[in-house]
């Protein structure tokens, strides 16, 4: 059972911006705050360096003090596992880089929709982040460079779909999130604006009003897709923030990736269907790692992933089961792994 007693005390119910400046940013704190020293789970300095550490404390809460294996904590974590070089893993595993990226803040990658690049920072850095090498610098905009941006929606009329993403595109204030879904909602080929943000679920206050309706606006549908890997990271905050997603209309789903030591197993994995839908989101992805430097670490590979996927669809309604798929870079969509036979 968690106990979140283990905690120094804090506003958790203060302003999300306030959460924000408190993140936990060093190792040493965090395994304060949880009763455990750097010995037990191979916290690495060096590992801090290249990719900070940072944790919002409203996740923190979440982790179960003393247990070096926490499910939570080792997504977040810096190790020295990160360190250890590991073939076919680099900067750049999905191909975002290059012809993908044709000027700043938009990455262009699949036909009918593309993705903007709103904010560089996230509330969380997770150790396993695809974009933990991504060129951030070359891709900030100002207000009026966002206007160029959107030039390149507005001449492209086979975009039906505008994805706000970053880092995390919720770091951003609500205004500058207003005017942006305002003219985004304005160009006529467009019908849809998908949000991609682990926010609603690490650090929930942010799911304000405000908020909703600078993504809500007149003439588009707004689809929110959030991140959680394990059923620990669902608590009723998350459920209050989920509900005030799906009380504004916006269809609410989840992508999952599929990591070692944290949801690698069937048991993990039903729970985790199982409390998104309680909470009110649907599963949408279940993604194999990208192939990322520092993260090989967290790689199940493919033949066990089929072999989970196999046996959470045997245990869940079909509603449950999240599709499994993979990212290759330069393919037209995210590949669906195939099912494994059935056993005679």
């Amino acid at each position: 059972m968690h106990n979140p007693r283990h905690l120094t005390p804090v506003a958790l119910d203060a302003d999300w911006r306030d959460q924000l400046r408190s993140v936990i940013s060093d190792g040493a704190s965090l395994l304060k705050e949880l009763q455990l020293s750097p010995a037990d789970v191979g916290l690495s300095e060096e590992a801090c360096a290249d990719f900070a550490l940072k944790v919002p404390r409203a996740f923190v809460r979440r982790m179960q003090a003393g247990d070096p294996r926490d499910p939570l904590l080792r997504q977040v974590l810096a190790s020295t596992d990160e360190l250890v070089a590991a073939p076919g893993f680099g900067p750049d595993p999905t191909g975002e880089t290059g012809s993908a990226n044709p000027r700043a803040g938009i990455i262009h990658k699949y036909r009918g929709r593309l993705l903007l690049v709103v904010a560089s920072g996230c509330a969380v850095n997770c150790r396993y982040c695809f974009r933990r090498h991504f060129p951030y610098s070359d891709n900030r905009n100002s207000r009026r460079e966002w206007q160029d941006a959107l030039d390149y929606v507005r001449d492209d009329a086979s975009i039906s779909e505008v994805i706000l993403s970053g880092g995390d595109p919720l770091v951003a204030e609500d205004d500058h999130l207003a005017a942006l879904c305002q003219d985004i909602a304005a160009i006529p080929h467009v019908q849809r604006l998908r949000v991609h943000s682990r926010m609603p679920v690490v650090l929930p206050d942010r799911v304000t009003a405000d908020l909703l309706d600078a993504l809500s606006p007149p003439g588009v549908q707004t689809v929110m897709v959030v991140h959680s890997n394990h059923a620990n990271e669902l608590d009723q905050s998350v459920g209050r923030a989920f509900g005030r997603i799906r009380e504004r209309g916006m269809t609410l789903l989840n992508q999952a990736v599929l990591l070692a030591g944290v949801n690698d197993s069937e048991d993990a994995l039903v729970a985790l269907s199982e409390s998104l839908f309680a909470h009110g989101a649907l599963p949408y992805y279940l993604h194999l790692l990208d192939r990322v430097q520092g993260a090989a670490h967290f790689e199940v590979e493919a033949l066990r992933a089929r072999e989970l996927h196999a046996g959470i669809t045997a245990r869940l309604p079909g509603y449950l089961v999240p599709r499994l798929v993979q990212e290759i870079a330069g393919e037209a969509a995210k590949t669906t792994l195939p099912a494994l036979p059935r056993k005679a």
